[in-house]
């Protein structure tokens, strides 16, 4: 599993979600492959290859079970690196309710390949402004190149075509 956070340089960014137009200010994906195509790279050129579990982020209480995330930011915070998680228990991660949208689509970066089962969580889990900030730090570069920080890294919503968007409530 990895995490891909999307960013706005402040909080002052929107994201619409189907049901209104709130404040959102931060994605967390859970990313998934299908492992019974061997690898992540010949995963995604599936259209079964990767689910993805999207959670809204939202300013307020801040989050514990983010806590071993944040913890081992300052040592991945560029590019290529990675850290191990021991003792890490993702459900830490989620909301109360686990009421969700799920629909086939796309990676949100380039290539962009139709590979993904989306599933997104319909209530945001709350973060603190100073875990915020953490993420915010992030960057794209890698270690010794010119930092390039990971904020206004979100793609702009795009058209349904003939894709059906399924809710697991009323």
């Amino acid at each position: 599993m990895s995490k891909r956070f999307l960013a706005g340089s402040s909080t002052t960014v929107t994201l619409s979600t189907w049901n209104s137009m709130t404040p959102r200010t931060k994605q967390l994906h859970l990313v998934h492959w299908n492992t019974k195509y061997g690898d992540f790279g010949k995963a995604v050129q599936q259209p079964d290859g990767l689910a993805v579990l999207g959670i809204f982020l939202q300013i307020g209480d801040a989050r514990p079970g983010l806590q071993k995330v944040l913890d081992a930011l300052d040592s991945i915070k560029t590019k290529g690196k990675s850290a191990d998680f021991t003792n890490f228990d993702p459900r830490g991660l989620l909301p109360g309710s686990l009421d969700y949208w799920t629909y086939p689509g796309s990676l949100t970066t380039p290539p962009l390949l139709e590979c993904v089962t989306w599933i997104v969580l319909k209530e945001p889990i709350s973060v603190s402004s100073e875990q915020m900030m953490k993420f915010r730090k992030l960057n794209f570069n890698k270690e010794g190149e010119p930092e390039e920080l990971m904020v206004d890294n979100w793609r702009p919503a795009q058209p349904l075509h003939s894709r059906q968007i399924n809710a697991s409530f009323k």
